[in-house]
C-alpha cells in the first residue's frame, strides 16, 4: 500500500513538473509562480546592484534570496527523482543520468550553484549577483519561443563553430598584418601581434572604437579592407540563424498539419467546433494563431474538394449494371 502511493506520488510530480501533455489548474500555478520567481530573482539582483537600496533593505533580499534558494533547490530535487516516470520501462539510472545532463538541468543546476558555492568558497557579492542572473535562462522552459531559439541553435552549432574558426583565423591573421604595417609607426600602440588582436577584433566586428587606428597608408589599406571583410563575416551568424529558423518553423507547420491529419483520420477532432484541442495542440507545437489558422483553412478547403470529389464519382457509374455514365 505504501509502495503504491509512493508511485502515485511520484507520478503525481511528474505530471506537473515534466509531463507538458498534462494541464490542470494545479500544473499551471506552478508555473506562473516560477516564472514569477524567476522574474523576481532578476529584478533583485539589479536593485541590488544599487548600494543605497540594498543597505536599506538588505534583510528582505536576503530573505527572498535564501526562499529563492530553498524553491528552486526542492524543484531540482523532485525533477531529478520524478523524471524516471517518462519511461518505466527503461532504467532509472540511465534516465536520471540523461536529466542531468541535459540542458535544462544544467541550466537549473546553474542557478543554484552559486549559492551553495558561496558557503564553501568566498565569492565577491558582485560576482555572484551576476551568477544568479544565469536563473533567468530557466524561463526557457515555460516559453515556445526560446525553446526554438535554442533547438536551432543546438542544430546548426556545426555552422556556427565553422563560422567561429574562421573569424579566429581571421583575427590572427589581421592582428599580424597591422602588427607588421604599423609597428614601427605606432611601437606602443601595436607593440605585438597579441597587442593588435584587440584593433583586429573591433575592426572585424565592424565596431571600430577608434581608440586605436592605423596613421600609415598600407595601414589604413589594410584596415578598410578588413572592415569590408568584417561585413560579411558578420552576417554569417545572422544568415545561419535566420535560415536555421525557418527551416524550424517550418517541420513544425508540417508537424501540426501531419497531427491535425491524423486526428481527422481518426475523427478525434472537428477543426471547425473543437477550439480548446486546438489551441493545445498549437501551444504544444509552437505556431501563431495565424499559421494555425492558415493550416485549418487549407485542411478544410482541402477536406471539401475531396467530399465532392467523391460526391462525383459516385454517380459516374451505372450502380445497376456497373457501366461507366456519360458526363
Amino acid at each position: 500500500m505504501r509502495i503504491t502511493a509512493w508511485y502515485k506520488l511520484r507520478q503525481f510530480v511528474y505530471n506537473n513538473l515534466h509531463n507538458e501533455d498534462y494541464e490542470t489548474l494545479f500544473s499551471r500555478f506552478i508555473n506562473y509562480f516560477l516564472i514569477l520567481l524567476i522574474i523576481g530573482n532578476v529584478v533583485a539582483v539589479l536593485l541590488e546592484s544599487i548600494n543605497p537600496i540594498y543597505k536599506a533593505y538588505h534583510v528582505y533580499f536576503n530573505f527572498f534570496e535564501n526562499f529563492s534558494i530553498i524553491v528552486f533547490t526542492t524543484e531540482y530535487i523532485l525533477r531529478f527523482w520524478s523524471v524516471v516516470e517518462k519511461n518505466p520501462l527503461e532504467s532509472e539510472t540511465k534516465q536520471r543520468w540523461k536529466y542531468i545532463t541535459s540542458g535544462a538541468a544544467i541550466i537549473d543546476l546553474l542557478a543554484i550553484l552559486p549559492a551553495y558555492l558561496n558557503f564553501f568558497v568566498h565569492i565577491d557579492l558582485r560576482f555572484l549577483r551576476v551568477l544568479r542572473l544565469l536563473r533567468l535562462l530557466k524561463l526557457t522552459r515555460y516559453f515556445v519561443s526560446l525553446q526554438i531559439l535554442l533547438r536551432v541553435i543546438e542544430r546548426e552549432k556545426g555552422s556556427f563553430q565553422a563560422v567561429i574558426f574562421i573569424l579566429l583565423i581571421m583575427i590572427v591573421m589581421s592582428a599580424a598584418g597591422i602588427y607588421v604595417v604599423e609597428s614601427r609607426a605606432q611601437p606602443n600602440v601595436f607593440s605585438s601581434i597579441p597587442a593588435s588582436m584587440w584593433w583586429a577584433v573591433v575592426t572585424l566586428t565592424t565596431v571600430g572604437y577608434g581608440d586605436v587606428t592605423p596613421i600609415t597608408p598600407m595601414g589604413r589599406f589594410l584596415g578598410a579592407l578588413i572592415t569590408i571583410l568584417g561585413v560579411g563575416l558578420a552576417a554569417l551568424p545572422a544568415g545561419i540563424l535566420a535560415n536555421g529558423l525557418a527551416n524550424e518553423l517550418e517541420q513544425r507547420k508540417q508537424q501540426l498539419e501531419n497531427k491535425f491529419r491524423e486526428l481527422l483520420n481518426s475523427s478525434e477532432i472537428d477543426l471547425a467546433k473543437d477550439e480548446d484541442k486546438i489551441e493545445t495542440i498549437r501551444r504544444e507545437v509552437g505556431l501563431s494563431t495565424e499559421q494555425t489558422s492558415d493550416i485549418i483553412l487549407q485542411l478544410i478547403r482541402e477536406r471539401k474538394e475531396e467530399e465532392l470529389a467523391h460526391e462525383k464519382n459516385k454517380y459516374c457509374y451505372c450502380p445497376h449494371c456497373g457501366h461507366k455514365l456519360p458526363d
